[in-house]
């Protein structure tokens, strides 16, 4: 039996969304140091998504998210979601088109999410950090879903002339 993903916080749950031109987006964002996350949005060629779960140990554990991570010093969000995608779950990307840019003011950190869109890699899908995988379509059945990965769920549907709930919670 595995254990069920904590229950997400009230202040959580108001986590603060802002739609940002990349090129006008604020190094900081308030008082807050801005953490830039690289995400990678794997669409394959039944149009379905995939989504990974977040590893225990660290923060929202179990939660549903698109897989990426921090862009280290001196990193394009490109490189940095190379080298996230090939550290976490061990797969080489082709081309990554930048698509939607938001800033998630969380509790514990303020993050600006670069999402791009990737169609094409190579190697074998292998979960380095203990994460899960699903490859997903609307309404997501994988739940519950990172706050900031409910603005992409939106997209989807616009994109797809989807009208129904994106996701469950």
């Amino acid at each position: 039996m595995s254990a069920q993903p904590p229950e997400i916080s009230d202040a959580d749950r108001r986590a603060h969304t802002e739609i940002v031109d990349s090129e006008d987006a604020p190094s900081h964002y308030g008082e807050r140091p801005i953490t830039e996350v690289a995400v990678g949005v794997l669409v394959d060629a039944q149009q379905r998504f995939l989504l990974t779960s977040r590893p225990a140990g660290k923060v929202y554990a179990g939660y549903w998210e698109f897989p990426g991570g921090k862009l280290e010093a001196g990193e394009t969000v490109e490189q940095a979601l190379r080298r996230e995608l090939h550290e976490e779950i061990g797969i080489t990307i082709g081309a990554a088109h930048a698509w939607h840019v938001i800033m998630m003011d969380y509790p514990h950190a303020r993050v600006r999410l670069n999402f791009c869109k990737v169609f094409e890699w190579t190697g074998e899908f292998e979960m380095r950090e203990g994460q899960r995988m699903a490859w997903e379509t609307l309404p997501v059945q994988s739940v519950p879903v990172l706050p900031g990965t409910i603005p992409v769920l939106e997209w989807f549907a616009q994109e797809r002339a989807f009208a129904g709930a994106t996701h469950s919670g």
